[in-house]
């Protein structure tokens, strides 16, 4: 009978992934530029993000991508948006509004789509696993020396912007996750103590 011990080997430290996660910071989309992954490549992070925690395998997500001039085309529904709500601006606000998706080669919007479950798998399960999907591209892009940011600023909430995405009720924007390469590292930021985060329940 084979040792229980291979059969389930006990916990070891995987240093290079711990190492990795330790030190992940987000790049910031602005200071991103050419080259972005090719078309194999991001079919592989892709693959990889839609690895996340997914209740009865619904995949209540789904991808839209933008690149090259679909960046600047979609732009414009931003710039048009941002202006229709804000008609005092000046033009030049609108044009920095519609170059939003240039600041990176690729942009991957994140789409939570939660599904009708018989079996009821809540929607908020649902979104959560969209959330992990965000998190899980930048990890997979950063992993393969990319820069990515998650951000979502007021044109993932706005109803034009969203209609243009072609959204149906219930589906919302979890997030635009910007990937390129990086010309500046990540600069640190503050982190939260964990101890006063932490409570032992107790009966």
């Amino acid at each position: 009978m084979p040792d229980i011990d291979t059969i389930f080997p006990l916990p070891s430290l995987n240093s290079a992934v711990t190492d990795f996660l330790e030190k992940r910071r987000s790049n910031l989309a602005k200071v991103m530029t050419q080259p972005g992954p090719d078309d194999n490549v991001i079919e592989d992070l892709l693959t990889i993000a839609a690895r996340v925690p997914d209740h009865r395998k619904l995949a209540p997500w789904r991808f839209v991508l933008f690149q090259g001039k679909a960046r600047a085309d979609f732009g414009q529904h931003i710039a048009a948006s941002f202006m229709k709500n804000n008609p005092d601006m000046p033009q030049d606000r609108a044009i920095f509004e519609g170059q939003r998706f240039l600041r990176a080669p690729l942009v991957v919007g994140v789409i939570s789509s939660p599904k009708e479950c018989p079996r009821g798998t809540p929607e908020w399960e649902q979104v959560l696993s969209s959330g992990a999907v965000c998190y899980n591209l930048c990890l997979a892009a950063q992993a393969a020396g990319f820069g990515a940011q998650w951000l979502t600023e007021w044109y993932a909430y706005d109803e034009d912007v969203q209609g243009a995405l072609g959204l149906s009720p219930p589906e919302k924007v979890a997030g635009f996750i910007y990937i390129g390469t990086p010309t500046e590292p990540p600069k640190e930021r503050a982190r939260p103590e964990i101890t006063p985060l932490i409570t032992r329940w107790s009966s």
